[in-house]
């Protein structure tokens, strides 16, 4: 399992873009450089309200496959839990805790499995756009599995993923696919994302259509599935209000990108 999508040298990038390995300590630098502000309006401030009802400070949330630690770090401070960052690039694991505001933990893992975490030790987890960098159905399901193993029964689990379906569409900091494709399970597929600096880069990526998450997760021993598309109106009320202002983001109104899907632990 890698929870960041891998490739190499310039596949898919355009002219004036550049192309993106995340694997090793180029692509965990390059990843701490994407701009995200669509995942921020429309992604991680439900992501944080589907799980404010679930944890406090008495509580463990774990997010698999933190990347560099920004949101891990932002869920900390905004629900008081205790947050475990688990990955599976040291690289990226070593931006996190070198960060200089970082509040989480940080931990490998390795084999497809977060070694730190007993069973049934997470009281919730949020696992955000690592379901991209999933090749195949089986993989997909074991990262689901390794998640509900290391949840204690009926806790959450909330899941932040783009939708396939709206290929082509250029977002604020993002477009996912190429106009006029179609992609199916598993499907190859480039997403350009906008660094913090205007300029953007591509990266390989697999397409995974968000109508299949339920029947996945009931295999791996999730119930009480419900899946949300997050639209502008409702972002603008939760999410940081600069943010917010700063663009039309006439694309995700016409086209929300993002789905949020919770379950609950067997």
């Amino acid at each position: 399992m890698s929870d960041r999508p891998e490739g190499t040298g310039n596949a898919g990038a355009g002219a004036g873009e550049e192309g993106v390995a995340w694997s090793g300590p180029d692509g965990a630098q390059a990843f701490a450089a994407v701009d995200a502000a669509t995942d921020w309006l429309l992604g991680y401030p439900f992501v944080f309200r589907a799980l404010a009802g679930w944890i406090d400070s008495r509580h463990v949330l774990v997010d698999y496959g933190c990347g560099p630690g920004k949101v891990a770090d932002h869920a900390a401070r905004r629900l008081g839990a205790r947050v475990l960052g688990v990955d599976t690039s040291p690289e990226m694991l070593a931006l996190a805790r070198g960060s200089g505001t970082a509040v989480a933990e940080y931990h490998l893992v390795e084999g497809g499995r977060a070694v730190c975490l007993a069973d049934g030790s997470a009281d919730a987890v949020m696992c955000n756009h690592v379901l991209a960098s999933l090749p195949t159905e089986e993989t997909v399901l074991a990262v689901f599995g390794e998640i509900h193993r290391i949840l204690r029964p009926g806790a959450p689990f909330v899941l932040l993923a783009t939708d396939p379906a709206c290929s082509g569409t250029e977002y604020a900091s993002l477009r996912i696919g190429d106009p006029g494709e179609e992609y199916g399970p598993g499907d190859e597929l480039t997403v350009r994302l906008r660094r913090t600096d205007g300029t953007w880069q591509s990266m390989p990526n697999h397409a995974w259509p968000v109508e299949l998450f339920p029947a996945l997760l009931e295999r791996a021993g999730f119930r009480d599935v419900v899946q949300h598309r997050p639209t502008v109106d409702e972002g603008l009320a939760l999410a940081d209000p600069d943010l917010a202002a700063g663009r039309t983001w006439s694309a995700e109104r016409s086209k929300p990108p993002l789905v949020i899907t919770t379950a609950l632990a067997d």
